[in-house]
């Protein structure tokens, strides 16, 4: 049934990170990106945009939006069609939109649930909004045939990421396991380096690499940066 699986990539706007976040003299001008997937079950909305924050906050990352609703129009979709909504994690940047789909299931780990739900952490009111639906889940689970939510923490506790295999292959959704596409490749070849044999010393990589190497992906897209990872040809990356 997963074979037959359609994964459209939204365009939900941009915001700015300080230099000092970006990691150079210079700030980074970020895309906010969401992922509509297709099944035999329904629409499925992978992240949901940029919400409204406080005014130090929107200072801080000079947010530019598109709304949601426009975004999924361009696809020919509407926000009556989404069958279910999965969040990577939820910070303010990737559940933006969570309050237009009230009603609609959205799937979470528990721990990042009760990580915001702490406060401190994101914005409350994307969170527990009138009609919230939360799914809790705790540790990894195939949602629909062909269609696995994979926890991916480091950047939250909670932080999950979506597997989606297709006709030409298994495309990961990983939201913001890593901001860019070039440090999810560094991570690859360290992973391969040391599944070589390669001296020490290395540069460590995340453990659920080996899990994501699993479902054997061809393509890994990301929530902060248009450019796709794939594997090497031959190079036996994944």
């Amino acid at each position: 049934m997963g074979n037959n699986i359609a994964v459209r990539r939204l365009d939900l706007g941009y915001f700015i990170r300080p230099a000092a976040e970006a990691g150079g003299r210079e700030p980074r001008v970020e895309p906010a990106l969401a992922y509509l997937v297709r099944h035999a079950r329904g629409l499925l909305l992978f992240d949901t945009g940029i919400g409204h924050a406080d005014p130090e906050t929107e200072a801080h990352y000079r947010p530019r939006r598109r709304p949601l609703q426009e975004a999924l129009a361009a696809a020919g979709v509407t926000l009556g069609d989404i069958s279910l909504v999965v969040n990577c994690h939820l910070h303010f940047d990737h559940c933006g939109g969570n309050p237009l789909l009230a009603g609609t299931p959205v799937l979470v780990q528990d721990v990042e649930l009760a990580t915001a739900r702490r406060g401190n952490y994101t914005v409350d009111a994307l969170v527990d909004f009138p009609g919230a639906v939360y799914d809790e889940l705790s540790g990894e689970s195939e949602t629909w045939p062909g269609v696995w939510v994979v926890p991916t923490p480091g950047h939250t506790p909670g932080h999950q990421s979506l597997v989606v295999r297709q006709e030409d292959g298994t495309v990961v959704l990983a939201g913001q396991a890593h901001d860019l596409a070039s440090h999810f490749a560094a991570e690859q070849l360290a992973r391969r380096a040391a599944l070589d044999g390669a001296e020490q010393p290395l540069p460590g990589y995340r453990p659920w690499l080996d899990r994501l190497a699993d479902f054997d992906p061809r393509r890994v897209l990301f929530a902060h940066d248009c450019s796709v990872w794939e594997p090497s040809v031959g190079g036996g990356d994944a």
